[in-house]
């Protein structure tokens, strides 16, 4: 699948300031010259200062040679010149062409405020003009639409005119914004879309320098789907209602037994995320809980056992017939026992598959038949209406549409009762695609693996040598091999155990919770760069074999980085990549479904491409968009139909795959389509799956494999193994507690690549400090970088004006001259005092030939001590492959890949 950048990169050429650019970069070629010849003609003048003949004539002399060596104009030019012709002809007039020169130089100082004022309001001009793209503008809708409101009032200001304060802060926002639609390629909106891919030989000429360029779809198409918080917001206000509650059908907690005298099951509970964030979901947990066996519970598991699905009224009223209780009586108990978990109302929530919720949610209600949610569908009939016309409206209509959600969905919180509406910031979430998406119109973006290949180390080939070691950096695999250590702790090697939910349980109780909070705390360095080990409380010998492995990193990469300081980039030996990959020997997962997030630089007989990021698990780069292409069926079916196939053809021998969701769905990012044939079911919930494909926790179990030396989660029912896949885009640490040990099973993982990790930086010059690029073989695995803290960086002099300005941008390409930057980066800004937190924004776009592009990160920095990290943008202009009608797009294609060394498991113990 390959990620577009919305806007082409040649947009941003209107941003920049070439002619201001040429002329910073003249002047400091004369300063150079002029500092070269100033030294040689300060030492040129030592002799003659011992040789003055009085006291003035020396100090003259003196004052010269250092005014010469540090550049300066002499104070009295033509008293100096002829000074030194008294002795010295041809030195004075060497100093006099210099004194010329120097004079020269502050002329073409001089020209620089003109021609960066003429510029910046081109510049500005631009920015107006490209604050029109319709790309930027939808985006921003949902992204920031404060912003967005604020931008016509931006355009219509004179751009020759210095912003105040207000629109400056407005200009910085817009730029940033304006970037990321030209140069990221996180899919939101319009900001990046995405379009489905295959590798073919295309058979077409390629660009010239023998690298393919890729033809990218003109015509785009939205797919935008109601935040699903407001779906559970409206299903809080209708549970809170006792009358419109009394009317829907109630279920026991699925994985509910008896346990002596206690009912067993699983409480699963809520936690509301920040309804005024951008990006928001509500927390799940879940917690095994018993609850005391009496005669009313008893009477209620009976009246279940005859009438499955009763409506919560109906419950009510047969439990106090049955128990002579009056009705309040029966509906406190009954309301107890729901904020417990033990019943629910399952009917309205979430499916995790579900194609278009809110469609979903309205034919929910109007299944429960009863007049209020009759009405409430009804109701809902004109916010889906917002969402249908979404996608075909301009900008204009987009607006009034978001508004008109907004109203709407207010209102019938109102309606059922809320005092004051509780939406969450953003209403709407779009992922686009490029290109029709019908599976019958074919592929929309072919590229031919030829680009790819190289000499025997392309970047296919050094990738599927890179996976070997990406185990070291896997955070998730120390927490897997403990699980196995606990589980042969508590049944012994070769044990297996019957009841997984008490496995979950006591694993968490007695060892897995201490344990996340003690790894938690851990710095895999030390100050000194020494490595940390993992924590490893069961002593076991396969997390010994992981720090061993990420040490022989750390020391190779020491002494690589030791003999080639100064270098732009360096190449890390395939040896290297054997050696750690020796010490994971027996630890590496030997079936490893991998994704990739890769982007393409173009270089003449040396293909390569940048890795950006590694996930392990099955189906990651899809799961998310397969709402975007499902509304076509060619060969194969669906985009869902397609991915689940071809999972089914990719499972290990005698296993099967089956999701886990991680329970109540509160999150967009969760959605997606169905893409494997089987779905665990955890106690607490529910699924859409046909029943024959419905895995429940307890026809499971978990044994110690110890030939293959793993642990086996299998069904009972199948008599197969299992192999748990999580499907959605949270991080598995925000599921509950039972999905996300069963992941502990399963192929997910998370490996960044910490190249320098535990590597010394090295001396610093004038407070910043360097890496170069790290390549392996046609992988670049790390950029080149450059680290210092803000006050290292040219600072904005003091006050405004176009001589500040152009004072100001010289700084910065005489600084950037100064540690060999290149004209593009990217910059991270982290917060003085938090080097090892988070970082303020997201990396931020810098084009050293746009005056407007260093004002917006100037802007980001708030505190001297701010931590600035620049790395260089790869590939940059002349390293893209993709083009559409309207300029060169930066991508990045996200590709996966399988390794399975697997051996059959065989039929169950």
């Amino acid at each position: 699948m390959m990620r577009v950048a919305g806007l082409p990169l040649e947009s941003l050429h209107a941003l920049r300031c070439p002619d201001t650019s040429g002329w910073a970069d003249r002047v400091l070629r004369a300063e150079a010259l002029l500092r070269s010849r100033g030294a040689e003609l300060s030492d040129r003048l030592h002799p003659l200062v011992k040789g003055a003949g009085d006291e003035h004539a020396r100090r003259r002399l003196l004052r010269l040679r250092r005014e010469l060596f540090n550049g300066k104009p002499p104070t009295a030019p033509e008293a100096a010149v002829a000074l030194v012709a008294a002795t010295d002809p041809a030195t004075a007039g060497e100093v006099g062409d210099w004194v010329r020169d120097r004079r020269a130089l502050a002329a073409l100082l001089a020209e620089g405020a003109p021609l960066l004022a003429a510029e910046t309001a081109r510049g500005r001009a631009g920015l107006r003009r490209l604050l029109g793209e319709d790309r930027l503008r939808l985006g921003l809708l949902l992204a920031s639409p404060t912003l967005e409101g604020r931008l016509d009032a931006y355009v219509r200001t004179d751009p020759a005119r210095r912003p105040d304060k207000r629109l400056r802060k407005v200009e910085r926002s817009a730029l940033a914004y304006l970037y990321r639609t030209a140069r990221k390629t996180s899919p939101f909106s319009t900001f990046t879309a995405v379009a489905l891919g295959r590798f073919a030989e295309t058979g077409h000429a390629s660009s010239g320098d023998g690298a393919e360029t890729v033809r990218l779809p003109e015509v785009w198409s939205g797919h935008p789907r109601l935040n699903v918080v407001v779906l559970a917001r409206l299903t809080e206000l209708i549970l809170d209602d006792p009358a419109r509650r009394a009317g829907l059908p109630v279920v026991l907690a699925s994985g509910w037994e008896h346990d002596d005298d206690r009912i067993r099951y699983v409480r699963r509970s809520l936690t509301a995320g920040d309804d005024g964030a951008a990006v928001t979901f509500d927390a799940a947990d879940d917690r095994l809980f018993f609850l005391r066996r009496s005669g009313t519970l008893e009477r209620l598991l009976t009246l279940f056992a005859h009438r499955p699905e009763p409506r919560y009224g109906e419950l009510a009223r047969l439990l106090g017939e049955e128990g002579g209780a009056d009705p309040e009586e029966c509906e406190r108990y009954l309301t107890a026992l729901l904020e417990l978990g033990l019943v629910q109302i399952p009917c309205l929530r979430t499916d995790v598959h579900a194609a278009d919720p809110l469609r979903a949610f309205r034919d929910s209600l109007e299944a429960v038949g009863r007049p209020w949610a009759r009405r409430l569908a009804e109701d809902l009939a004109w916010p889906i209406a917002c969402v249908d016309r979404y996608p075909a409206a301009g900008a204009g209509l987009r607006r009034e549409l978001l508004a008109e959600l907004r109203r709407s969905l207010s209102g019938i919180q109102r309606n059922l009762g809320a005092p004051e509406p509780a939406l969450p910031r953003t209403l709407l979430y779009e992922d686009v695609r490029a290109g029709t998406g019908d599976a019958a119109a074919g592929t929309a973006v072919t590229c031919d693996p030829r680009a790819w290949a190289g000499d025997g180390d392309g970047p296919f080939a050094s990738l599927r040598s890179l996976e070997r070691v990406l185990p070291a950096f896997d955070l998730t695999l120390p927490q897997r091999i403990t699980f196995k250590g606990f589980f042969r702790a508590r049944y012994g090697r070769g044990g297996r155990c019957e009841d997984l939910l008490k496995l979950v349980h006591d694993f968490h109780e007695d060892f897995y919770d201490q344990y996340l909070t003690f790894a938690a705390r851990r710095e895999p360095f030390d100050e000194d760069g020494r490595y940390v080990p993992e924590p490893n409380w069961l002593g076991l010998p396969q997390i010994t074999a992981v720090d061993a492995a990420r040490e022989e990193w750390t020391a190779r990469m020491r002494r690589l980085w030791d003999t080639a300081r100064g270098a732009e980039e360096i190449r890390v030996p395939a040896g290297t990549v054997d050696a750690v990959a020796g010490k994971l020997a027996g630890v590496a997962p030997d079936f490893a479904p991998q994704s990739h997030f890769l982007q393409l630089v173009r270089r003449d007989g040396d293909p390569m491409a940048v890795l950006n990021q590694s996930y392990g698990g099955f189906a990651f780069p899809f799961s998310r968009f397969t709402h975007c292409y499902d509304d076509g069926e060619g060969d194969g079916g669906t985009l869902s139909d397609r991915v689940r196939h071809a999972a089914a053809a990719a499972q290990p021998e005698g296993a099967v795959f089956a999701e886990i969701t991680g329970g109540f769905v509160t999150s967009n990012l969760n959605l997606h389509g169905r893409l494997t044939d089987y779905e665990i079911v955890c106690p607490g919930e529910t699924s859409s799956v046909p029943v024959e494909h419905r895995i429940h926790l307890d026809d499971l179990y978990v044994e110690d494999d110890t030939a293959a030396d793993r642990l086996v989660l299998r069904s009972r029912r199948l008599g197969r193994e299992v192999v748990p896949l999580y499907l959605g885009y949270l991080v598995p640490l925000a599921l509950p507690e039972i999905p996300r040990t069963l992941l502990l099973l399963s192929p997910t993982s998370m490996a960044p690549l910490d190249v320098w990790g535990g590597v010394p930086e090295g001396a610093s010059g004038n407070g910043v400090t360097s890496r170069p690029r790290v390549r392996y073989g046609g992988l670049v695995l790390s950029r080149r970088s450059w680290t210092a803290p803000a006050s290292a960086l040219p600072g904005r002099p003091a006050g405004p004006g176009p001589e500040a300005d152009a004072s100001w941008f010289l700084a910065w390409r005489r600084w950037a001259a100064e540690h060999r930057l290149p004209r593009r980066v990217f910059a991270t800004v982290t917060p003085a005092g938090k080097s090892g937190g988070a970082a303020r924004t997201k990396p931020q776009y810098v084009d050293l030939d746009s005056w407007l592009s260093l004002s917006a990160l100037d802007g980001l920095l708030k505190d001297p001590g701010d931590r600035v990290v620049l790395r260089e943008a790869l590939p940059d202009e002349d390293g893209l492959r993709a083009v559409s009608d309207r300029g060169t797009h930066v991508v990045e294609l996200a590709v996966e890949t399988l390794r399975n060394d697997r051996k059959g498991t065989g039929a169950p113990k």
